[in-house]
């Protein structure tokens, strides 16, 4: 009664359910308090296993918008399979605007595997990489660069798995017609959401689809369309669901795979960019100036990208601590993949 999580899915019914992942926490002002995850799951026979989350950073708003409109849209006599869908998967961060939880502190992408009575970040985490990834034989994360930062339009996925795992993965975020796609060598034993669906032995797909702690028309049709491409690549559904005419664009790869293509502050200051997002530079290029307005004698710091590729995401604080990330570059992917 007081710890773990409960459900009242039943994963072999077809047709609609709609309902929450409730997690016992004890807070000031209510003893017997449930954290509420809504989960919404259609199923009609044998198929592909699609899961659709949102919310794992509270502040990343295309997600939870482009899902919400998909329950409402979609009936379960339109599919061939399951589609499971987690609007705000770390609800009490999303109700709140916030990256983490505000019950815990915790990052739900950096808690997995998590733990079965831990915090409630971690109970999510838990039943996710134990209970649902395990089910379904796809799972698609939507993110964006959240209230800080901005970010490319890009897919994105991390190098998981064996070759044909990979390879599967790859042919999957090119079917999501996503400008950009970027890989992300974070390593089998990750804390994040990818690296616990490939444990958990599925197929994982994530994307930045804006940032800024806003949604703009471009930033929804991407989200919008990839979910459609998705949906119709692995033949989940034979048309369209949330827009006529999803977008589709030739996939240009990229990598993020070292910590020299990210360029962090080191002291307090205000950072002022000198490109924009989805700019090309050059290794030596300038990136931007740090002041510190507390020495007005003092010159601003130049700063320079190690490395050159595309600016994948930037700081929309000017104001920083040492450690803030300012701007990263992805560089061309030479890696394997298959056939386009």
């Amino acid at each position: 009664m007081h710890s773990g999580l409960f459900h009242s899915l039943d994963f072999d019914a077809d047709g609609r359910q709609q309902t929450f992942l409730s997690i016992p926490f004890s807070v000031d002002r209510s003893p017997y308090y449930q954290v509420k995850v809504p989960v919404v799951r259609f199923k009609r026979g044998a198929g592909p296993r699609v899961l659709l989350m949102a919310g794992n950073h509270g502040d990343e708003y295309e997600g939870n918008i482009a899902l919400s409109r998909l329950i409402r849209a979609l009936d379960p006599e339109d599919i061939e399979g399951t589609v499971t869908i987690l609007p705000f998967v770390n609800a009490p961060a999303f109700l709140t605007g916030r990256r983490r939880s505000p019950l815990d502190d915790g990052n739900l992408n950096r808690s997995f595997p998590g733990v079965a009575n831990g915090t409630p970040t971690q109970r999510i985490a838990h039943f996710l990489e134990s209970e649902l990834f395990p089910r379904h034989d796809i799972v698609f994360d939507l993110h964006s660069g959240g209230t800080s930062m901005g970010h490319l339009p890009t897919s994105l996925i991390e190098r998981q798995g064996g070759p044909a795992h990979f390879g599967r993965m790859l042919e999957l975020m090119r079917a999501l017609g996503m400008p950009y796609g970027f890989i992300a060598q974070n390593g089998a034993d990750a804390p994040t959401s990818l690296a616990a669906v490939a444990r958990a032995g599925a197929i994982g797909l994530s994307g930045e689809f804006g940032g800024g702690g806003t949604v703009t028309p471009a930033s929804m049709l991407l989200t919008l369309s990839a979910i459609d491409n998705l949906l119709m690549a692995v033949n989940l559904t034979r048309h369209p669901v949330l827009v006529e005419e999803p977008s589709k664009q030739t996939t240009r790869l990229l990598s993020l795979s070292s910590h020299a293509q990210a360029i962090y502050a080191t002291r307090p200051g205000w950072y002022e960019p000198a490109r924009d997002i989805g700019d090309e530079v050059n290794a030596g290029d300038v990136a931007g100036w740090f002041h510190d307005f507390h020495r007005l004698d003092a010159s601003e710091e130049t700063l320079r990208f190690a490395v050159g590729g595309i600016v994948l995401s930037q700081r929309l604080h000017s104001m920083s601590e040492a450690g803030d990330c300012l701007v990263q570059v992805g560089v061309p992917y030479h890696g394997e993949e298959p056939p386009s």
